[in-house]
């Protein structure tokens, strides 16, 4: 994975990040918007315009906007994605139970 070089967020720019992921993908979620100041605003507008949930995390919009667009989350960010993932998908009554290992098989 391939990071870009940024500054530590200043607490008073806002920053935002958006993620893409479908159940049931095999990779992990990608970054695909990442913004700081007016970008990040209008990056937040476009999740509201369209009711995409939105966290408010400094310190892991700080880990992801140094991810390329396109590029796979970071391991450090798993723990804390899944967390998100598993809230919207309790939230829209989406999640399904993983096959068990005979119906993999077949």
């Amino acid at each position: 994975m391939s990071r870009r070089r940024k500054s530590a967020l200043s607490p008073h720019e806002p920053a935002a990040v958006a993620l893409d992921y479908e159940w049931p993908h095999p990779g992990a979620p990608t970054v695909v918007a990442t913004g700081r100041g007016e970008l990040a605003d209008r990056i937040v507008a476009v999740a509201k315009a369209n009711d995409v949930p939105i966290r408010q995390d400094a310190d892991l919009v700080e880990v992801l906007s140094c991810v390329d667009l396109g590029e796979a989350i970071p391991l450090e960010a798993f723990a804390a994605v899944a967390e998100i993932l598993a809230y919207l998908y309790r939230l829209n009554g989406t999640a399904t139970p993983a096959p068990d290992n005979a119906e993999r098989s077949r």
